[in-house]
């Protein structure tokens, strides 16, 4: 007997704030949140670990040509750090390097805390996808591997101590791009004498992103397939710190053909575009006062646009 047929992939244009559950790959979560929609095409905007979960937007159809939006955004964390164990990932999922007696409190921690903050050197971890030749560092790790790698400037914007129980305590943590929160972890373990490593992780910031809006994959599949896309924001969704340029249907035209058009929006140099029926796309405005077309959205009909907008709202 024949397997039922799937159906078709179909076009779906939008951004999902997913929380990502505990032990499945960024690349999973995506693939099973694709499924749920029967998305054609799909991405997502930076991965998190199996080990993390939280706050991972994904990007369908036409949104996923303003991913990269998310790349260079702050972000935030809730960090549980056990004291006492260093594991060679600096995580839960290494395995133990070395175990020693704890002696600090919650004074000392609190007294440390504040020698991490600001813009600082931090040397990323062997396991870690950055890349050596062509080889993400993470498969040299596990062949016993070590290679130098280059310190990069993070900034640890904020870090709150929130709470203790036993052996562990509780961060939040507020960063820069390319922080490796194991790294702080293992780091802080070192200062305090009995090292450390990152026994739990929880995003809950992307940018003005919050997981507090985000949907797990259980509540979409509780949705009728036919209702999923309701849960979406709108292409632009990851676009929401950058001004807003209006434009009218004779500028629209000219636009999505690629063409430059006057404009005098005075201190606006990159924009969202939008036209009467929603938005189109982003722009730059030249010193000069031209504004050109740089990442447009594939060609819809005037219909498909309301329907999109609707959705938004």
């Amino acid at each position: 007997m024949n397997a039922p047929r799937r159906p078709p992939r179909r076009k779906v244009d939008g951004v999902l704030l997913l929380d990502k559950p505990l032990g499945m790959s960024s690349n999973a979560a995506l693939q099973q949140a694709r499924r749920l929609f029967n998305a054609a095409k799909a991405g997502h905007t930076g991965t998190l670990d199996p080990l993390a979960t939280g706050l991972l937007p994904l990007c369908f159809g036409e949104a996923t040509k303003f991913a990269g939006e998310l790349l260079d955004a702050d972000k935030a964390y809730l960090a549980t750090l056990r004291l006492g164990i260093v594991t060679d990932t600096a995580d839960a999922e290494g395995q133990v390097l070395a175990t020693r007696p704890v002696t600090s409190g919650e004074a000392e921690v609190r007294s440390l805390l504040p020698r991490f903050l600001g813009v600082q050197q931090q040397v990323p971890p062997m396991y870690s996808a950055l890349k050596r030749d062509g080889r993400p560092l993470y498969e040299l790790a596990r062949q016993g591997i070590e290679v130098e790698r280059s310190p990069r400037e993070i900034t640890i914007h904020a870090l709150e101590f929130s709470a203790w129980a036993g052996d562990r305590f509780d961060l939040t943590v507020s960063c820069s791009k390319g922080t490796y929160i194991r790294t702080l972890a293992a780091d802080i373990g070192e200062a305090l004498g009995c090292g450390a490593h990152l026994a739990a992780l929880r995003r809950t910031r992307v940018g003005t992103l919050n997981v507090s809006s985000a949907l797990t994959l259980d509540h979409i599949e509780a949705f009728a397939p036919h209702q999923r896309d309701i849960l979406l924001m709108p292409p632009d969704g990851l676009l929401a710190n950058v001004p807003l340029v209006e434009l009218n249907d004779e500028e629209v035209a000219r636009v999505m053909l690629g063409q430059a058009i006057r404009r005098a929006d005075e201190g606006v140099l990159r924009c969202r575009l939008a036209g009467p029926q929603g938005f189109i796309g982003l722009g730059e405005i030249s010193s000069d006062g031209w504004l050109y077309p740089k990442r447009l959205l594939a060609t819809v009909s005037a219909s498909e646009r309301v329907a999109n907008t609707a959705i938004a709202d």
